[in-house]
């Protein structure tokens, strides 16, 4: 393909000309040409492994005990949200991700992508886990580390890239059903037909269950409530082939999940409506193009944990994600693959809440309040790898302008009087970041790789303007805040000693300056603040062996020694808050010729700190899933899932003694079909 045959298709894709578009979507491929598989991006250039990537792939996806994205992702030691609360009985809002114990607040300090588009939310920066179903997937890649290529602003502690499931993945018809401990149920199904020379596919998830009591048996009172979670998601993809090397794909994503969380009443809601577009080509010159728009809500209760009633009603915080990219490869010889591109993010929210006397009967309101603000980057961004016979080289740089504007906080009394009209002043800079790395293959058996980094992340308007309380801590917003930025370096070899075994070891130095942290002002207050930075190195290691042909182990561990530095406050030199000094992961799967399979996950994680000033520790805790499968026939299975089945105690929260805990055993039992 010549570049100026690739100008109709992509005048046909940003243009709006349906009849044109659909007459080329009709051509048929060539079957001469090389195979193609539909529905992904463009090939990883060749210096990727120099990065140390971790790939999870579509078998381990769906076959995992709880069925939910973010358990699996323990797989990779380091992987860690803000709580140990997996998305059923966590607050939507904590679900943030990062990697290397880089410590957090709730905000995501990985970028998670799903088909190049990020996934966080645009107003508090978590990550919707409860819409991100396994089944969807084809695979995972984590990068522990800084990134620069598209969409790199906001990845200081690395990046999660998710793509969806390929039609050679997905059967035309499937469906699964299956009921857990605790009244819960668990259905999916999903139709992709080929349509064309491209193919659709439509998939839905539901899945509700009673809830277990996070609350110790000794701390329970009335108005404790098990941490009931009610979740839909609907999912649809379609991607028709332009011509031999060129493909289109559009993705939507609708979802809405309801959770209650320690007490009767405290409810949270999120809900989103996601959509993109991408154009691909492959030729020569090779071009990945999108656009996506995210609309997304967050309300959440917050009941008193003295009286019980109703303190504050985060009632409504709509926000809106719009962003894109361009991606172009020219030709420029077989060593060399380089990537020029432009990204662009632009996010606005709002935040409504009503907060309330829970100290009188009556449970009068005391105060309205509305926050909110508009923030973007735009990044310039090149990259190259060059491969020199064993050795490739790879580097590449970024210029981001970013914009923080349009920031306010009111208050208002119960008779709606305006009270306080706090404007903050825009902001805006430049910032830019590198990377540079080097993969030398030694032999078949040995390669050796080396990278250094730097990268950056924006507060969140969640951060900035969105104070938040969990009873009886109430945390507050600082629209001060400034950007974060990271420098980090690393080394690794990986191995392959013999056919089908494989290790990995690296060893890193990150440190992230200004990094946005709650510090405590006294009993029951925080703030959030930025510390002169947080300096994490450590060891990971990763293995994997197929010992025979049914039987397979893989595992993952992490040491991160994690300090923050902060001269003259009292937490200098200690831990960041969540973040474990030990994590491990390993799994062994038997997989027999006539289908039956079974694996076995064991999980452990060192203590952790609730608090800056490491009062309250998590404790370590170790845990253990199965999951049985038993073909029918025609396409059915029996599948057995159990969850911590050493039903050990898992403490997610701890604040002065007041503690949350993760999921007990939990046993599921259901029916897969494919067709």
């Amino acid at each position: 393909m010549k570049p100026a045959d690739s100008l109709p298709a992509i005048l046909c894709l940003f243009s709006g000309f349906a009849v044109s578009c659909s007459a080329m979507a009709q051509e048929p491929v060539d079957t001469s040409s090389d195979i193609v598989v539909l529905g992904q991006g463009l090939p990883l250039p060749p210096g990727t492994p120099a990065y140390g990537s971790v790939t999870i792939d579509r078998d381990r996806l769906t076959n995992s005990a709880s069925g939910r994205i973010e358990s699996v992702l323990g797989d990779v030691a380091g992987f860690q949200q803000f709580r140990r609360s997996d998305s059923r009985s966590a607050n939507p809002s904590a679900q943030g991700a990062t990697l290397r114990a880089l410590g957090g607040n709730a905000s995501s300090r990985t970028l998670v992508i799903l088909d190049g588009v990020p996934m966080a939310d645009p107003f508090f920066g978590y990550i919707p886990f409860s819409a991100l179903v396994p089944d969807r997937l084809s695979m995972v890649r984590v990068t522990r580390g800084g990134g620069v290529g598209a969409f790199g602003a906001g990845a200081v502690a690395g990046s999660i890239e998710l793509a969806s499931a390929t039609r050679e993945e997905l059967p035309t018809v499937s469906g699964s059903a299956f009921y857990g401990s605790k009244d819960a149920t668990e259905v999916s199904a999903s139709f992709t037909p080929d349509v064309g020379n491209g193919f659709i596919s439509l998939s839905g998830r539901w899945d509700r269950g009673d809830g277990f009591l996070t609350t110790p048996r000794d701390q329970r009172v009335a108005a404790t409530a098990p941490a009931a979670y009610d979740g839909w998601s609907v999912g649809l993809r379609a991607v028709a082939p332009l011509s031999p090397d060129m493909e289109v794909q559009f993705r939507g994503l609708v979802f809405h999940d309801d959770r209650t969380l320690r007490f009767a009443g405290a409810d949270s809601m999120s809900q989103g409506q996601d959509g993109s577009i991408r154009f691909v080509a492959r030729g020569p010159w090779k071009v990945d193009a999108l656009a996506y728009i995210q609309a997304r809500n967050f309300s959440n209760i917050v009941i008193s944990s003295s009286t019980f009633r109703k303190s504050l009603d985060q009632r409504n915080t709509p926000s809106t994600g719009l962003g894109g990219k361009i991606e172009i490869r020219p030709p420029v010889g077989d060593a060399h693959v380089l990537r020029v591109g432009v990204d662009t993010r632009l996010s606005n929210g709002d935040m409504y809440e009503v907060a309330y006397n829970a100290n009188l009967a009556a449970n009068p309101v005391t105060a309205r309040r509305h926050a909110g603000g508009k923030q973007s980057t735009t990044g310039f961004f090149v990259e190259d790898d060059w491969t020199i016979g064993r050795l490739i080289l790879t580097g590449g740089a970024r210029a981001d302008r970013w914009t923080i504007t349009d920031g306010f906080f009111e208050t208002r009394n119960p008779a709606g009087t305006v009270t306080g009209d706090t404007r903050y002043a825009d902001r805006s800079d430049w910032q830019f970041s590198g990377r540079a790395g080097a993969l030398f293959r030694l032999s078949d058996a040995v390669a050796l790789r080396g990278a250094g980094y730097t990268g950056f992340r924006l507060p969140t308007l969640n951060e900035l303007y969105r104070p938040f309380t969990v009873f009886p801590i109430t945390t507050q917003a600082n629209a001060a805040l400034v950007p974060e930025k990271l420098k980090g370096v690393e080394a690794g070899v990986d191995l392959t000693p013999v056919k089908g075994v494989t290790l990995g070891l690296t060893a890193f130095y990150n440190r992230l300056d200004n990094a946005i942290s709650n510090r405590t002002i006294n009993a029951t207050t925080r703030i959030r603040e930025n510390v002169d930075a947080i300096v994490a190195k450590g060891v990971e290691v990763t293995a994997s062996a197929h010992l025979t042909p049914a039987l397979s182990l893989s595992g993952s561990y992490a040491y991160s020694y994690s300090t923050v530095k902060a001269p003259g406050q009292l937490f200098n030199g200690f831990t960041p808050l969540q973040s474990p000094r030990h994590a491990a992961s390993a799994t062994i799967a038997w997989q027999s010729e006539t289908g039956p399979s079974l694996s076995t996950t064991l999980r452990y994680v060192a203590k952790q700190y609730e608090d800056d000033l490491q009062t309250d520790i998590l404790p370590d805790a170790f845990t253990m899933d199965a999951v049985v499968k038993l073909p029918l026939g025609h396409g059915m299975a029996l599948t057995a899932r159990g969850e911590n089945l050493f039903d050990a105690t898992v403490v997610t929260r701890n604040v002065g003694g007041s503690m949350d805990l993760g999921t007990p055993r939990t046993l599921w039992i259901g029916f897969g079909f494919s067709y």
